[in-house]
């Protein structure tokens, strides 16, 4: 048997009610937990995007995404590994302002995260973290050991592909030409 490791399956669909659940449902009965899930319009007008996350071996999200691409409300969907995409999360960190200010240098801890005060008042600080799991649970792990998380998100993760144009446009560019070449 193959070792699990991170998959990135992205789905493309018109944005259908109960789509989500349908999707989910299909992961469950393969018993995957899904990590993480964004959903946006994507780049094609009328087209939204899904990006989920789940360990699996490679035979497992092949039958997952052929199993997802057989949905009718589905146009198309791919797994991709981490070398495949450009990705991304954000992760939001509400901490205490009396606790913040008593670090030792809150210029190069924002300097070493790389992070962005969003909101500063009395009582609270918020801060931003853009980057990679790893990056933003780094944060999280100093600010928790040191001066506490009152509250903490982080966002699913986004992506996109690091070829040059989405696959589902070079798809829906060849069912143009095979229809118009029926006209």
């Amino acid at each position: 048997m193959q070792d699990k490791k991170l998959y990135t399956v992205i789905i493309f669909s018109e944005n259908t009610v109960g789509l989500l659940n349908q999707i989910a449902i299909i992961f469950t009965r393969r018993q995957l937990n899904i990590e993480t899930l964004s959903v946006s319009p994507s780049a094609i007008v009328g087209i939204h995007k899904f990006t989920i996350t789940t360990f699996a071996d490679r035979d497992m999200i092949s039958k997952v995404v052929k199993q997802i691409d057989k949905r009718v409300d589905i146009l198309k969907a791919y797994y991709n590994t981490d070398e495949d995409l450009v990705y991304q999360e954000i992760a939001l960190y509400k901490l205490s302002t009396e606790q913040f200010l008593k670090l030792p240098s809150v210029e190069q801890l924002i300097r070493k995260y790389n992070a962005h005060v969003l909101d500063i008042n009395e009582t609270c600080v918020v801060l931003e973290k853009n980057g990679h799991y790893e990056e933003t649970q780094a944060l999280f792990n100093e600010l928790s050991q040191t001066i506490g998380v009152l509250q903490f998100i982080r966002s699913g993760r986004i992506a996109i592909t690091k070829s040059k144009v989405e696959r589902l446009s070079d798809m829906l560019k060849a069912m143009e030409e095979r229809l118009g070449t029926r006209s």
